[in-house]
């Protein structure tokens, strides 16, 4: 056989929901009678660039199995500690999240969270985990300005209006309030999942 092999039904289904997501939108703007290229003018073209190519490289993780490797090298390391691990996963998804935009980080945490909920065994105080993952990428997103979707569409439209918004100058302000919010987590599930539990 020559050629990679053909992709199976649910490989496929992400493209085609993709392709009637785009001939939705192109038989709404043929019947709106709107002019698309004035509409073509005001799409956020670098923000939606930016996101194609995260979401490329997170689906590259997941297929040369770096995520697979993650998972296991993270049970190992847990070793049934729970609350050192959800602390580690509360700052580390935090840190990288600030680095990384949250969407795709926790799309490609999402698998290691649950390998490691499983590896626990019970799941009702493994739960953390998935809450320590929710508050570090949300919470830390806010830290720099490409932490977050919101972050980059409020400073492309910022920059637009004539208002532009250093990546330093927003960081200055948003890694203050990330450690302040994450430092707040850090108790919050502790007596949550730990003390009251």
């Amino acid at each position: 056989m020559l050629g990679p092999p053909a992709p199976t039904s649910q490989q496929r289904q992400p493209a085609l929901a993709a392709v009637v997501a785009l001939l939705g939108g192109l038989l709404l703007l043929a019947l709106s009678r709107l002019d698309a290229g004035e509409i073509s003018r005001d799409v956020e073209w670098t923000t939606l660039v930016f996101f194609a190519g995260l979401f490329i490289m997170v689906g590259a993780l997941v297929n040369t199995g770096v995520v697979e490797q993650l998972s296991r090298a993270a049970i190992d390391a847990t070793d049934g500690r729970l609350l050192p691990a959800s602390m580690v996963l509360l700052w580390g998804s935090a840190a990288l999240s600030a680095i990384v935009d949250n969407i795709p980080y926790v799309a490609t945490m999402s698998p290691v969270v649950a390998d490691l909920v499983h590896a626990q065994g019970d799941a009702g105080q493994s739960r953390v985990l998935w809450w320590a993952l929710a508050l570090g990428a949300d919470l830390g997103g806010n830290a720099t300005a490409v932490g977050a979707s919101a972050n980059v569409v409020v400073l492309g439209l910022a920059e637009r209006a004539g208002q532009r918004i250093s990546f330093w100058q927003f960081t200055r302000y948003g890694l203050v309030v990330t450690l302040v919010t994450v430092g707040l987590a850090v108790p919050y599930l502790w007596l949550r999942y730990f003390a009251f539990a």
